[in-house]
């Protein structure tokens, strides 16, 4: 990958000041009797009736009630536990979730139980967005605040920055875009295009994602992830020597009809590929870290269907999971940190345009919807 790159530095390898790393996550039902408590749970506050989530229940109950997304976490903790290991990083590893068990309170109260004081923690969400990034930090101030309801101490947490333009974030979508490039036949295999998904969101919510300064058109939301995109597909031209068309497009839309939200649909472009003539197409959910619930729902299931429908030749390429190489991006990640913590002079492992991100989240990036404490950021209430 020949786009700009700030190198790691080979010698970091103290994580101090950190004692513990938290990977912090969305959560899913592990059964059909968790899945209405679950959406229950995620949608507290908006007055939605049991019987509509029993409705939108119907992806969960389709799979057993039982998101994935528990599984990938629990395969994630393994491979950090094992790269951790071998790179001889002597780092505890906890998770919590924000919509089901293990919660993050109960995980932050067993960790200040067992005296851990400087937390960094791992979100399991690439790009900045109030839903990936702010709405994590909220959820990391409601627990706090919890814990000092308590009298517990109440630890620091740092969240560790964006990585959707890290390589070991990227090159295993790339290496996934390959293989499914690879299992078209040859016949419609050169002329493929790349349909890179993600999570709609409000047009307002993306306009105002990220610091300040990238407030505009969809923000740092869309401008990261067509950074993203353009250095996944300029590495598969390099790889293959074919040049695929591509797009940003983008699926899992949940909000009300007259409310805008980023477009095109997944669906709808694979309609728009097939009417100009598109030989096949690459589904790359390159907004997602895991093979969770809206990606084997949204994709594998619907818009797969919408291509069958269609006599479109289309596969899906595979998110990063518990890739080894995302592992060590993660150590990475918690050493770059923990140097710069130090007062070190911090190399910064980044490729594309945009460079590294931010490591703490300044006054207004990523606004919330009403004013919500947040923490791990430039206006946290636990500093």
């Amino acid at each position: 990958m020949s786009d700009q790159r700030v190198p790691a530095q080979s010698d970091r390898s103290d994580p101090a000041p950190y004692d513990a790393l938290l990977l912090l996550s969305f959560g899913g039902p592990e059964g059909p009797d968790d899945v209405v408590p679950f959406l229950e749970n995620v949608t507290r506050g908006r007055g939605i009736p049991k019987e509509r989530l029993k409705e939108v229940g119907q992806h969960y109950f389709m799979f057993g009630g039982v998101s994935p997304i528990n599984d990938q976490c629990r395969a994630l903790l393994a491979a950090l536990r094992e790269d951790f290991a071998a790179a001889g990083l002597d780092v505890p590893l906890y998770w919590g979730n924000r919509n089901w068990t293990p919660y993050l309170t109960d995980t932050l109260r067993e960790m200040v139980r067992d005296g851990r004081r400087r937390i960094a923690v791992l979100a399991t969400s690439a790009y900045a967005s109030y839903s990936g990034c702010r709405q994590y930090r909220e959820n990391l101030a409601d627990a706090l605040a919890a814990l000092e309801a308590e009298g517990l101490a109440v630890p620091r947490v740092d969240k560790l920055r964006h990585y959707f333009n890290h390589p070991g974030f990227l090159e295993p979508v790339i290496d996934g875009v390959i293989a499914s490039l690879a299992g078209l036949d040859e016949s419609v295999r050169a002329g493929a295009h790349l349909a890179f998904t993600t999570h709609s969101i409000p047009d307002a919510a993306a306009d105002t994602s990220g610091p300040v300064g990238d407030h505009g058109d969809g923000g740092a939301y869309v401008k990261q992830h067509l950074d993203a995109a353009r250095l996944v597909a300029d590495a598969v031209r390099e790889r293959t020597g074919h040049d695929h068309p591509w797009q940003l497009v983008y699926q899992s839309r949940s909000g009300a009809p007259h409310i805008p939200w980023l477009e095109p649909d997944i669906c709808d472009h694979l309609e728009e590929l097939h009417k100009t003539g598109a030989p096949a197409v690459v589904m790359v959910p390159i907004g997602f870290v895991s093979d969770h619930m809206e990606v084997l729902y949204d994709l594998d299931t619907e818009a797969a269907a919408k291509a069958a429908e269609l006599g479109l030749p289309v596969r899906r390429s595979a998110t990063v999971g518990a890739d080894p190489r995302f592992a060590a991006a993660v150590r990475d990640l918690l050493l770059e940190r923990a140097a710069s913590e130090r007062g070190a002079t911090v190399e910064r492992c980044a490729l594309g345009a945009l460079g590294p991100s931010h490591d703490v989240c300044p006054v207004g990036c990523c606004p919330a919807r009403s004013e919500r404490p947040a923490a791990a950021g430039a206006d946290s209430p636990y500093a």
